[in-house]
């Protein structure tokens, strides 16, 4: 028998102020009926005199004289299958790509994920190949790290995510991608399928997609729903996992509405207090464990409003994870793609994926850009004319350095090998003496 209550105080978007119940849970799932019309919803605050519930879903058609609630004893769930690799699906893990199969689940799983205990990780070690010389040579991505990218207003941002999710390459044996798009809009979500779809690993990547016109409540329900079908084929069925958060910013904007209808007090810029702990429960589901064949591997992307790095998204963001990879929009209206801009960006588990002459290799190119930005700035003061043949090969590297190295096609996915070459010859315009970082056998060996 399904048992319903009425004593629904009032609806203030989608949030349902209900009279407390006996025994009911926080997180508990419920199902919401007006007349014809049912949604789901989740218990998200309890307390003597009221209970909120949060409406997943649009709550329009809902007339609060006549609601009724049943409460399922149970958290909300997620069904996931193997099958869902290669599917678009939406915050509930349903198909939304119309392709006439349904997907049948295997299994249902808490969308709250687990808290992993760190005595019970391994240490991220290995490197993972995304194609882009930036990341791949300097700001090197190890599995089961968390590395964000911060990208800016203008920036080519959906072609980097697309080239990311096509290119990149978790494993030799089980990998897959798991692509979370949240709040975007429609003709940005309509790009990023087609370019995605166009690549030849779609078979391997499962979409969840949530458009900006849709509920708040989605956008933080579907980086939780992409997360848990992410832990299930790692840890489950030993996949080698990447899950790419696409956009961050829009999660946390939704927080701060969802947190506004509260009537919760606000905390910098307007954000909850807690968006500290909200995003640390999304960026901690990554890593390796012990005992467990797969691993889970989280590139978040985030727009820094104003491109203010200062931005409590960006902060908070950079506090969590391990390094960030940052967009410059000096370096798009130059034609440079990707604007990756490489002194501010970091990757803090590199050195435990990469070789000794790797690094070494990735420090005197690190340098030597770092002198060339400089010797811009001199050239822009006494112009170059004035400047000493030192400052002219490094201005001379400078430019060479961001048309060849940086600058990459859409399309183009480069090895390692292809990335290490462009930077040795990029290091023989410099005079060898100047070349500290590297050993007498890098220089015999490559420049030479």
């Amino acid at each position: 028998m399904i048992i319903e209550y009425t004593g629904a105080q009032k609806l203030k978007g989608s949030l349902l102020f209900f009279d407390p119940i006996e025994n009911v849970r926080y997180g508990e799932k419920v199902m919401i009926r007006s007349e014809e019309r049912t949604v789901q919803g989740k218990v998200v605050a309890l307390s003597e005199t009221v209970m909120l519930i949060e409406i997943l879903g649009e709550p329009y058609g809902l007339n609060i004289d006549d609601l009724k609630v049943h409460f399922t004893g149970s958290p909300f769930e997620l069904g996931v299958s193997e099958s869902m690799l290669g599917r678009v699906m939406n915050a509930f893990g349903e198909a939304i790509d119309n392709n006439g199969e349904e997907i049948r689940y295997e299994k249902k799983l808490p969308i709250g994920g687990s808290a992993y205990n760190p005595a019970k990780r391994e240490y991220p070690k290995d490197f993972v190949q995304t194609g882009i010389s930036t990341i791949d040579g300097l700001n090197l991505l190890v599995k089961g790290q968390k590395l964000p990218l911060f990208s800016v207003a203008g920036a080519a941002t959906n072609e980097l995510a697309a080239q990311l999710v096509r290119q990149i390459r978790p494993s030799d044996k089980n990998g897959a991608v798991v692509f979370a798009a949240i709040g975007i809009k429609y003709e940005d979500a309509q790009y990023l399928m087609e370019s995605i779809r166009s690549g030849g690993n779609f078979g391997s990547t499962a979409v969840f997609l949530n458009l900006a016109d849709e509920s708040s409540i989605n956008s933080l329900l579907l980086a939780r729903s992409a997360l848990t079908f992410a832990e299930y084929l790692a840890f489950e069925r030993g996949y080698d996992v990447i899950t790419v958060l696409y956009d961050m910013t829009n999660y946390c904007d939704a927080l701060r509405e969802i947190s506004s209808k509260r009537e919760e007090i606000p905390s910098r810029k307007g954000y909850p207090g807690y968006m500290y702990s909200d995003l640390a429960s999304i960026y901690e589901r990554a890593g390796i464990l012990k005992g467990k064949e797969g691993s889970l591997t989280q590139i978040p992307i985030l727009t820094m409003p104003d491109g203010d790095i200062t931005h409590p998204i960006p902060d908070l963001t950079g506090y969590i994870t391990e390094g960030q990879i940052v967009l410059e929009r000096e370096l798009q209206q130059k034609g440079i793609y990707p604007p990756i801009n490489v002194l501010p960006s970091l990757s803090r588990l590199m050195n435990h994926g990469a070789s000794a002459q790797h690094r070494r290799w990735s420090a005197e190119i690190y340098a030597a850009y770092a002198k060339a930005k400089k010797a811009q700035m001199l050239a822009a003061i006494i112009g170059e004319g004035e400047m000493g043949e030192t400052e002219r090969n490094y201005l001379s590297f400078g430019k060479a350095f961001e048309n060849r190295f940086v600058t990459q096609g859409k399309e183009e996915e480069r090895t390692l090998e292809e990335t290490f070459t462009i930077g040795w010859e990029l290091l023989k315009l410099l005079p060898v003496e100047s070349l500290t970082r590297l050993n007498a056998e890098d220089i015999s060996e490559h420049l030479k």
